[in-house]
């Protein structure tokens, strides 16, 4: 995954975003006042951190994740690491699908495992 270390400055992604802090911190389970203090300097939990960088920079709808999907990728890690790179390389090459299209192919994608 990208930027996997400390998220230095909340704040500029916030702004790049065209977010408010309600909006941005809201979307991580965390409040406005806690967004603040993080934004102000404050020590940010490493769970923050992570949630901050997969929704905010990586971009990752977590509300659509499931169990099944952290699955699915472990599998084709493990057991089929040729496919996995190969899918690695195919999805980020299309770097316009929208959110409900990389689902789809990652639900087929899921059930064409199963079959290999």
């Amino acid at each position: 995954m990208k930027n996997q270390g400390k998220i230095s400055n909340p704040r500029d992604i916030r702004h790049r975003l065209g977010l408010n802090q309600q909006q941005f911190w809201g979307m991580i389970g965390v409040t406005q006042s806690g967004g603040s203090r993080y934004e102000s300097g404050r020590s940010m939990p490493k769970p923050v951190q992570q949630l901050l960088r997969l929704v905010h920079v990586d971009r990752i709808d977590i509300a659509r994740l499931t169990k099944a999907d952290y699955e699915v990728i472990s599998f084709l890690k493990n057991a089929k690491p040729d496919l996995y790179r190969r899918l690695r390389t195919e999805a980020s090459g299309s770097g316009t699908r929208s959110t409900r299209s990389t689902a789809a192919t990652s639900r087929r994608t899921a059930v064409a495992a199963r079959h290999v």
